[in-house]
């Protein structure tokens, strides 16, 4: 599936921009200045809207009903054509506009996408190395959780689009396994444990009524509740219906048969290949890989080791925090046996039934109800969209994250997300519920996605992009904020967010162990467990995880460290000037952006004297 925009969820640093607020415009180029910044803003509009016709499903998921009877296309061709047109584009803009006629703002602007398409570029270089089946990433899977939650159906027009899209399946599938065969040909198989899981959950989406005797299949339970709410005949009903069945039941499970095959076929090649469980330098090229992918999960130049190094830092300074507040509780033995007594002791833990699971979802509301209650005191603008608490669904908790967050649609009709994966209570830890509603929620990723969607002055591309050091560093900023929001009350749930701190910092050891110190999946999981209050089930999906996205963790606590040390620069520079809530304007202002572009902004800020800056 393609992005709509050329800047992803990560990209190269080396970036410079400065804010609106940094400087006034000299009157005799405002008229000018104004004029341009016009005109590329139209531009931008354009480019957005072509890069947007090349995927179906992400006009969906914007609203938009356009090619509402297709999904995307899967192929390295496909890849290639989008970071072509980027390519044009770019070199368009560069002819069309004048840099040095821009406001301030534009020129962030300029620079934002020209810095997105030359990602593309290097994504496109290390196209082949990523593992389309992944420990948290599911090609197979995310096509129903698409049509579920974002293909809405109003009409009978839509009903048949719906069909037309389970249709298409076939040919999805089979996009994704000549990928897969083409990649694995050239020497870039998934680790073998990847397969199991990835097997299993492929066989989910193609079981149950009307492909067996079994329960609804979510997608057929989709279909008919969606087409049974319809302002139709029941004649037309049936016909929908039908049509609907014959897809799944034909091209459908055809196209996921196809799927099965292939990776029925690769896991025997995983099992038998060398250091098949082991990080990306297994791979050809794979350390030149990895420092690509450090470079676009942080949008820094930091080296491997710089990072182990940060990290074992953090896990000291966070360990130390941990041991005051183990005292403070009475508690006898060293951290590990509090990490073993939290995990072990009834009282820490939801019963493993339907009743504890609504419980955790209820606990969650909680505490996403008392952040957005205290929020105007630290918040000047709240994001409009709602803000929902669900379950993963059970055919892909196999292959889901712990938790994470799902954005809502522009025009309302979608709220935001926050999933957690519930599929063993036994292996979730109360004491970790509330910093991870915090970081997934409200004021985390809610606060930063939704709100920057309906930043509806700033051009499309950037309210719909993102830089996975500034997402992810915001989410566990957002943790620690809590804290400060008069949260965390509970001794054991402090310790819990130290805790979801410490997880973070202990990423930034186990990443670059097993990529560039060639750890083994083994060590990794056994350097987790020394260090971390996660249960096994998530030290050993979290590390699988890093084996399979390589670099992508590292953004968490590279990001958080960037935030909190231009808050501290900020608070000492303005002194009583200091203002909480300008100070989140500041960063949350202007979308997702590298993080050198967000210490320029703050540094701005501060030189201009602190003031809120203008919406």
């Amino acid at each position: 599936m393609r992005r709509i925009s050329v800047i992803t969820a990560a990209v190269l640093a080396t970036l410079s921009a400065a804010p609106a607020w940094a400087q006034a415009t000299p009157a005799w180029a405002l008229a000018a200045a104004q004029s341009e910044d016009a005109r590329l803003a139209a531009w931008f509009e354009t480019a957005f809207d072509q890069s947007l016709a090349l995927s179906p499903e992400s006009m969906t998921s914007l609203g938009l009903k356009t090619d509402y009877d297709k999904l995307d296309d899967y192929t390295d061709a496909g890849s290639a054509e989008g970071q072509a047109l980027a390519e044009r584009q770019l070199a368009e803009m560069k002819a069309r506009f004048d840099y040095d006629a821009l406001s301030p703002q534009s020129q962030v602007s300029w620079r934002l996408f020209e810095h997105g398409v030359v990602q593309g570029r290097l994504g496109e270089r290390w196209r082949d190395w990523g593992y389309l089946f992944a420990a948290n990433r599911n090609p197979t899977t995310g096509l129903p959780v698409f049509l579920i939650n974002e293909h809405a159906v109003d009409s009978v027009e839509d009903a048949q689009a719906y069909v037309a899209r389970i249709r298409e399946a076939e040919r999805v599938m089979g996009e994704v396994t000549t990928v897969l065969k083409a990649r694995a040909d050239k020497g870039v198989i998934s680790p073998a444990f990847v397969f199991a899981p990835s097997i299993a959950n492929t066989r989910q989406v193609i079981a149950g009524a009307p492909f067996d005797d079994g329960e609804a299949n979510p997608v057929w339970a989709d279909f008919t509740g969606k087409v049974e709410a319809l302002d139709a005949d029941a004649a037309t009903k049936d016909r929908l219906l039908d049509e609907g069945r014959a897809a799944l039941t034909g091209p459908f499970r055809r196209g996921y048969e196809t799927v099965l095959a292939a990776l029925g076929e690769l896991q025997v090649k995983a099992e038998a290949m060398p250091d098949k469980n082991g990080g990306v330098w297994r791979l050809p090229e794979g350390e030149a890989y990895y420092n690509a992918r450090l470079q676009l999960s942080t949008t820094t130049n930091l080296t491997a080791d710089q990072i182990h190094d940060i990290g074992l830092a953090e896990v000291a300074r966070i360990q130390a925090e941990m041991e005051t507040i183990k005292t403070r509780v009475g508690f006898i033995g060293s951290l590990q046996d509090f990490f073993v007594f939290l995990k072990t002791d009834a009282r820490f833990q939801y019963p493993n039934t339907p009743e504890g699971k609504e419980q955790y979802l209820t606990d969650a509301r909680a505490f996403i109800a008392q952040v957005m209650e205290a929020a105007p005191q630290w918040f000047s603008t709240l994001p409009k969209a709602e803000l929902e608490v669900r379950a993963v669904e059970p055919f892909r908790e196999a292959t889901a994250s712990i938790a994470f967050y799902n954005a809502p649609a522009p025009d309302g009709s979608r709220p935001g997300i926050y999933y957690v994966n519930l599929s063993d209570m036994t292996q979730v830890l109360k004491p970790q519920i509330e910093g991870i509603s915090y970081h997934e929620g409200a004021p985390g990723h809610h606060f930063q996605i939704a709100y920057a969607q309906e930043l509806g002055a700033m051009p499309r591309f950037r309210r719909f992009g993102g830089y996975g050091a500034y997402a992810e560093g915001w989410g566990l900023y957002a943790e620690g904020l809590g804290k400060e929001m008069g949260f965390y009350q509970d001794p054991y749930s402090d310790f819990g967010r130290l805790s979801t701190e410490l997880w973070r910092a202990v990423r930034l050891v186990t990443d670059t162990g097993l990529h560039a110190k060639r750890w083994s999946r083994e060590q990794a999981i056994d350097y987790f467990r020394q260090n971390s209050l996660l249960s096994e089930r998530d030290i050993v999906k979290e590390v699988e995880r890093y084996i399979t996205n390589p670099g992508q963790a590292t953004s968490y606590k590279i990001g958080e460290l960037k935030i909190e040390e231009l808050r501290d620069k900020a608070r000492a520079a303005l002194g009583d000037r200091f203002d909480i809530k300008a100070f989140h304007a500041v960063v949350l202002g202007s979308g997702s952006v590298p993080l050198d572009v967000l210490e320029e902004q703050v540094n701005a800020w501060i030189a201009a004297g602190g003031a809120a800056p203008q919406a």
